[in-house]
């Protein structure tokens, strides 16, 4: 992940973007998955500014989920020489804003399609790393179950995907 591929950008880095009025700021509330299960704490939004939207829930990961998912392998150990997938300090994780549903009334966001154990196999960073678009299509590829996404869905159109339909953030247009 390097910083000349940086095309995602933390919500409080960029002036002229601001949660929507009509909308809750959900940094800091708990993410639940599929099964109701904590898997962690929003601790940043991340913008697109193509998009001009946040598009990505950056997610503090429940210790107990990492403990969970620390022992699983970037590769099969048939396949010879292999590592683990996360590392020490390797916290954190990303969300696309599509498949989380907010809930204002219990300061929640659900993850109705995803469980515990997808997020505990899920390749994790440390927080402040620049995330590439690589990262990206995996975690999509993860999330689905579906590796027919081609990474020639790129840089046009990505974020119109039905994993990013969500406006519950826009752009303050000043």
């Amino acid at each position: 992940m390097t910083d000349t591929n940086k095309n995602l950008f933390n919500l409080d880095e960029l002036s002229d973007y601001k949660v929507a009025e009509d909308y809750s700021d959900v940094r800091g509330w708990n993410v639940k998955d599929a099964n109701n299960r904590t898997i962690g704490k929003v601790d940043h939004l991340l913008v697109n500014k193509t998009a001009e939207r946040v598009v990505y829930l950056d997610v503090e990961v429940d210790t107990t989920l990492i403990e969970e998912g620390y022992n699983t392998y970037q590769d099969r150990v048939s396949d010879g020489v292999h590592e683990f997938l996360n590392k020490e300090g390797e916290n954190h994780l990303i969300i696309p804003i599509g498949m989380a549903v907010i809930d204002e009334e219990n300061k929640l966001v659900n993850t109705n399609q995803i469980d515990s154990s997808t997020f505990a196999k899920t390749k994790r960073f440390k927080k402040g790393y620049v995330i590439d678009f690589g990262y990206e299509l995996d975690l999509v590829r993860h999330y689905r179950g579906d590796n027919t996404i081609h990474s020639s869905n790129a840089a046009d159109g990505f974020y119109d995907r039905e994993e990013f339909n969500n406006k519950f953030y826009k752009r303050n247009l000043k």
